[in-house]
């Protein structure tokens, strides 16, 4: 199972859409301060997650969250 997930920080009016296999296992890097780009944000809590069967649509999703119809989708689900 793959996922395409959105964090958000919680000190931070800051999103961080990703992709991965293991949910659980990406949030504790990410926390961790892993991944060097997002560090000032920490910490992050998964805000919303889909499961997918093949990474490719993981990826996919992941890349449609990031585009301007992607964030206005993730607005109105998230009620930003």
């Amino acid at each position: 199972m793959h996922f395409a997930y959105v964090l958000k920080s919680s000190n931070f009016e800051y999103f961080y859409k990703g992709h991965c296999k293991d949910l659980e296992i990406r949030l504790k890097q990410h926390n961790s301060g892993m991944t060097k780009s997002i560090r000032p944000y920490i910490p992050f809590e998964i805000v919303y997650a889909e499961s997918f069967q093949t990474e490719e649509e993981a990826i996919h999703r992941e890349k449609y969250f990031k585009t301007s119809a992607g964030r206005r989708f993730l607005k109105k689900k998230l009620l930003i």
